[in-house]
């Protein structure tokens, strides 16, 4: 196990192995828990919570005093299996940043974590991101487009103050380009990354778009990249925005606007999903993705923790109903969180969905959130055992063999190989 002292320094200790977390419960841990520590990843010691460890001496779960524990943000394409086991907290001690906390521990002079990787895709690995050109290429484009409002955020707020991968690699003419448009939103979701109150006493990771671009601003750069690009994207729905399907109507017309000069590549968006209606109006209009984002294939945990605004959450299946009736690709970005995503009655919840919507890909991605602040929110204090993240993995990839796992949303030709392999069984 590992533990961080008072100013961050992080050390080993051999008289404890390291543990895990799922719901509330510490857990003991297996080698084939366990990878290599992926590059990119971060490494946080927690304010005012102390390590749990499993004594080598005792074979028991003991905490340690007066140090803190340490986690790991693990990079992208990667899925978390386990939390890190920390207790009791200092008085005053804050609640932790809008990251995900991995277990992490020390082996023969390397850092391992519980983490599968679920997606073969390097659009956002750490060594396809080389500063000095990025920032040459962002400078370059921001020169040539003034006027765009929307290049120039993307540019100076995504790419240069949070160096954001999407909009990095669209910098860099390259898979997926993003496209914020809305300001507002209709969740008020405890975890938003993009709007914290102030009583909540956490900063939002990056701050909101505030406006709305008009058609033109967005076609600017959208049609360029559709065609030039290698496995080429444009997504609406991003972390720096509200609800894009409250300006569906604008989306619509940029999909035509789009479709009118070229026909090569995807076009997505990432909603919540709260508008059965405008995803059917898109869909008309030439989308060919969404994905839904959703803590829980459970109404009640979901709706405890969007607190939604005028949609149910029967609409948002009812979203992903409507896009594969259409023919199109239809995702979930399913916040994974270990001892929540694994219950029984998630597990059967989850089958439900992707019978009901013949879902074709589950996006399994890391709930950025302190997990005890979450479970507090949506008011659970006590959960029976899960099944583990890794054994609903495999339970569902049996049953549904056609169904795509993944972290990011797909290309065309990914989306044609799982098409065509359904097709032959």
């Amino acid at each position: 196990m590992v533990y961080a002292d008072e100013t961050g320094n992080i050390f080993e200790d051999l008289r404890y192995e390291a543990v895990g977390r799922t719901g509330y419960d510490v857990v003991p841990l297996s080698p084939e828990d366990f990878i290599e520590l992926p590059a990119g990843s971060d490494l946080f010691n927690l304010p005012g919570r102390r390590p749990y460890g499993l004594s080598v001496e005792t074979g028991e779960f003991e905490i340690l005093e007066d140090v803190y524990a340490v986690a790991a943000l693990i990079s992208p394409a990667h899925t978390q299996l386990y939390l890190a086991a920390f207790g009791t907290e200092e008085e005053g001690a804050p609640t932790l940043p809008l990251y995900a906390y991995t277990v992490v521990g020390w082996l023969d002079g390397k850092f391992y974590t519980t983490a599968v990787r679920i997606d073969p895709d390097i659009r956002q690995d750490f060594e396809n991101f080389d500063r000095e050109v990025i920032i040459r290429k962002t400078t370059e484009r921001m020169a040539a487009h003034p006027e765009n409002r929307l290049i120039q955020h993307l540019g100076g707020n995504c790419s240069f103050r949070y160096e954001c991968p999407a909009a990095r690699n669209f910098f860099m003419g390259r898979w997926e380009c993003p496209i914020p448009v809305s300001p507002a939103c209709n969740s008020n979701c405890i975890g938003c990354i993009s709007f914290q109150p102030d009583e909540h006493g956490i900063s939002s990771s990056q701050d909101r778009l505030s406006f709305i671009p008009t058609v033109d601003e967005i076609l600017e750069f959208t049609v360029p990249h559709l065609e030039t690009a290698e496995r080429p994207i444009v997504s609406f729905g991003q972390g720096c925005e509200g609800e894009p399907l409250l300006v569906w109507q604008l989306i619509r017309d940029v999909i035509k606007g789009i479709r009118a000069r070229t026909s090569r590549g995807i076009i997505n968006i990432n909603t919540n999903g709260s508008r059965p209606d405008a995803v059917e109006e898109l869909m008309k209009a030439g989308l060919n993705a969404i994905r839904v984002s959703t803590n829980s294939a459970r109404k009640q945990v979901y709706e405890a923790y969007y607190l939604p605004n005028n949609y149910a959450f029967e609409d948002i299946r009812e979203s992903a109903r409507i896009v594969r009736k259409y023919g199109g690709w239809a995702s979930i970005n399913y916040f994974t969180f270990p001892g929540m995503t694994d219950q029984p009655d998630e597990y059967e919840a989850l089958r439900d969905w992707i019978r009901y919507s013949d879902l074709s890909m589950i996006q399994w991605r890391n709930f950025n959130i302190d997990p005890d602040w979450y479970l507090g929110k949506i008011g659970l204090t006590a959960l029976p055992p899960g099944m583990g993240v890794y054994n609903v993995m495999s339970a569902i990839r049996k049953e549904f063999p056609h169904l795509a796992f993944g972290y990011f949303n797909p290309p065309a030709e990914v989306q044609q190989r799982y098409r065509a392999a359904a097709e032959s069984r």
